[in-house]
């Protein structure tokens, strides 16, 4: 008898462990309370890499990400989804030792980082101003790249649909349903009841809404990301650019997406404003750096609250006190998505404990 799972979100993350439960033999069904990638998956920046982070462990995790991610190109013949052309950063003259370290680092785990000179950095990105680098040195990560998350988790859903699987959007979640000790389903908003052998929460920082028991709330320390887009401009950037300055890269149609290197205030305002002193900033920062894109108005700003597990590592596993019941929450979902929907897919349907995950399982918030 086939498993029935629902997961909850249709980001990134639901859409890939949706996809990969569905190939596994599963009865999936994706409830979805806005749109297919409509939360944190439409407003992030979605660089794909394994650049920053540590412990070793969690490094791994996201290197798998990456990996999983290219090896989509041989399942589904082409990945319209993903970019790559890698990233390129410096930093300044304070911030320049932990570069160095960083990379030391990376290279020594077998990491595809290297030193550039300007002259090879103005080959490959002809537009950014020379005066913006000096002297830096500046490290290039040639495997890293960027995705389009709405894109990605779209195509995902369209295979787990072509394999069985439904889809509900403006299907929010209001209630997780549960007997004795075990979850057996989830209840909407209109009162419709999806039973279920698992549910799979991955709604990002909403992850606490279909669950009235407090007792079963995962510990959340999220973080605000602000992004300004700028309308389609002449700019010839072909990766992710990591600056002093401004981050920034392509999104598509001409635009450039851009984020400051520091976190953004901790106001969140759901519908910010392109008009703003603020968008108009990260505009002028981005000029200084691409003079070439001229004197152009923002064209739309997007925030978000990243969904950062209380310790800041991801939380994938079952939730003790109760069976049936696995949370797949993660910051950099946008990486892991492709290796966690496989890995997930394995525990829920074929009962294989994925030694990868074993340390990032829920219960050390509720031990």
């Amino acid at each position: 008898m086939k498993p029935r799972v629902v997961v909850i979100g249709a980001g990134v993350m639901g859409a890939s462990v949706a996809y990969r439960a569905s190939l596994g033999g599963a009865s999936v069904t994706v409830l979805e309370a806005g749109r297919i990638g409509g939360g944190t998956s439409s407003c992030t920046f979605a660089w794909t890499n394994a650049n920053e982070k540590t412990p070793r462990a969690y490094y791994d995790l996201n290197l798998a990400g990456m990996k999983a991610h290219a090896a989509l190109a041989e399942e589904f013949g082409a990945t319209p989804w993903w970019h790559g052309g890698g990233s390129v950063e410096w930093e300044t003259p304070d911030e320049t030792p932990a570069l160095k370290e960083k990379v030391a680092r990376l290279q020594s785990w077998g990491y595809a980082a290297e030193w550039i000179t300007p002259r090879q950095l103005l080959e490959l990105e002809p537009d950014i101003d020379p005066a913006c680098i000096g002297d830096a040195p500046i490290a290039y990560f040639p495997e890293e790249g960027w995705l389009d998350p709405v894109v990605y988790a779209g195509a995902m859903l369209g295979a787990a649909r072509s394999r069985g699987a439904q889809v509900f959007c403006a299907t929010r979640v209001s209630e997780t349903v549960v007997q004795g000790s075990r979850v057996v389903g989830v209840k909407a908003t209109d009162g419709r009841l999806f039973e279920a052998d698992v549910v799979v929460n991955c709604a990002g920082r909403w992850v606490n809404d279909p669950i009235s028991d407090a007792g079963l709330h995962l510990p959340m320390a999220s973080t605000v990301g602000y992004l300004v887009f700028t309308p389609p401009v002449a700019a010839r950037v072909g990766r992710v650019l990591r600056t002093p300055i401004i981050h920034v890269r392509p999104d598509g149609a001409g635009r450039l997406v851009c984020i400051e290197p520091q976190e953004a205030p901790p106001e969140f305002d759901p519908r910010p404003s392109a008009a703003t002193e603020q968008a108009r900033e990260h505009i002028r920062r981005a000029r200084a750096l691409l003079p070439v894109i001229g004197d152009v108005e923002p064209e739309a700003a997007r925030m978000a609250i990243r969904p950062i597990p209380g310790d800041s590592y991801s939380a994938i596993g079952p939730v003790p006190r109760v069976d049936g019941y696995y949370l797949a929450i993660t910051h950099s979902g946008v990486t892991m998505a492709a290796f966690l929907g496989a890995a997930v897919a394995d525990e829920i349907v074929h009962g294989r404990q994925r030694a990868e995950l074993a340390d990032f399982r829920p219960g050390r918030f509720f031990n």
